[in-house]
C-alpha cells in the first residue's frame, strides 16, 4: 500500500507540509509586496519565486490537498497572486490532462504544444516562425506566457460567446479577486507595473518545467517523462520533475513523490521507455537554443492519433 496523503472532500490536517507551505508562501508574497527602498532589489526576485510555488501549490490544491475536493478547497484556491489564470479553469483543464491515454493530442489534451499537421501546414509564414521560437526554452520562456494567456482567453471567451455557462462562471469567480489583488498592489510600494512583470516572470519560470512534461510517442505510457535531479527548481515545482510518478499517483502529495519514485524506480523508467533527464540543468543546456521536437504532431495521422 502506498504511503501517502489520500485526497479527501474536507481538510486533511495530516497533510501539514502543504498547509505550512500555503502559510509561508503568502508571507513570503506579502513581505516582498510592502518591501520598500533597497529591499525591493531583493524582494522582486522573492515575489517571482512565491508566485510560482503559489501556482505549484494551485496544483496540489486541484487534486484536493490541503484542504480537500469541496468547497473549502475552492474557496482557499480561489485567490490566485499570479491573476492570469482563473483556479476553476485550471483546474478543469488540468483534470482534463490527467486522461492519460489523450496525452499530446492536440484537440483532447488541453496542455499539449502540439498542433495537427493540417492546421500546421494552413498556419502563415510568420506564425510558424512564432511557434517554432516558442518550441525552444528560450522562446517558450520569452514568448511563451504571452503566447500562452492569448489563446487561452481567445478560446475562453469564444466558449463564453457561444453560451458555455461553465467557462464564464469560472471568470466571474475569479475577477473579483484578481481586482482585489491588485488593489491590494496599488496600496504597496511595488507598482501594478512591476507585480505584473513578476506574474509574467512566474509564468515563464512555469515554462521550464512544462517544456518536455510530455513527448509524442506510440505508447502512452512513454508520453511522460522522469526527471531525476533535486535542485531548488524541483522545489519550487513541488516534485513534478518525478511527472510520470504524479500521473501514475495523482493522489499522492508532492514531499512523498521522490521516495515513491526511488523504492520502484526501475519500474517507472521501464514503464516510460527511458524518457528521463538527469536534472533540470541538462534541459536547459540541451535545450534552451533548440528545438525538442516539431511543433506538428510527429505521430498524428488525419482523424485522430
Amino acid at each position: 500500500m502506498l504511503s501517502s496523503v489520500h485526497t479527501k472532500d474536507h481538510f486533511d490536517l495530516r497533510d501539514w507540509p502543504t498547509v505550512a507551505l500555503y502559510l509561508l508562501v503568502y508571507l513570503f508574497a506579502g513581505a516582498a509586496l510592502f518591501a520598500t527602498g533597497f529591499w525591493l532589489l531583493i524582494a522582486w526576485p522573492v515575489l517571482v519565486l512565491a508566485l510560482v510555488l503559489h501556482s505549484s501549490l494551485s496544483h496540489e490544491m486541484l487534486h484536493g490537498r490541503p484542504f480537500g475536493k469541496g468547497w473549502f478547497g475552492t474557496l482557499a484556491a480561489l485567490p490566485q497572486p499570479g491573476i492570469l489564470v482563473p483556479f476553476l479553469r485550471f483546474k478543469r483543464l488540468h483534470l482534463a490532462h490527467h486522461r492519460d491515454a489523450r496525452l499530446t493530442d492536440p484537440y483532447d489534451d488541453p496542455e499539449s504544444a502540439y498542433l495537427d499537421p493540417v492546421v500546421w501546414e494552413r498556419l502563415a509564414g510568420w506564425q510558424k516562425r512564432i511557434l517554432e521560437i516558442n518550441n525552444m526554452l528560450a522562446g517558450r520562456m520569452l514568448i511563451g506566457p504571452a503566447l500562452g494567456q492569448w489563446v487561452m482567453m481567445r478560446d475562453d471567451f469564444a466558449m463564453i460567446r457561444g453560451g458555455d455557462r461553465q467557462v464564464a462562471l469560472d471568470w466571474a469567480l475569479h475577477l473579483p479577486f484578481a481586482l482585489g489583488i491588485l488593489a491590494l498592489v496599488q496600496a504597496a510600494p511595488l507598482s501594478i507595473w512591476a507585480y505584473l512583470l513578476a506574474c509574467y516572470a512566474a509564468m515563464s519560470v512555469l515554462k521550464i518545467r512544462t517544456f518536455l512534461e510530455h513527448r509524442a510517442h506510440d505508447h502512452t505510457s512513454a508520453r511522460t517523462v522522469i526527471i531525476e535531479g533535486q535542485c531548488p527548481l524541483s522545489f519550487l515545482f513541488l516534485n513534478n520533475s518525478f511527472h510520470l510518478v504524479h500521473h501514475m499517483y495523482p493522489e499522492v502529495a508532492w514531499y512523498r513523490l521522490p521516495a515513491l519514485y526511488a523504492q520502484q524506480r526501475d519500474r517507472f523508467l521501464q514503464r516510460n521507455q527511458g524518457y528521463v533527464y538527469r536534472s533540470y540543468g541538462q534541459i536547459i543546456r540541451q535545450f534552451m537554443f533548440a528545438r525538442k521536437e516539431p511543433v506538428a504532431h510527429p505521430l498524428w495521422k488525419a482523424g485522430g492519433n
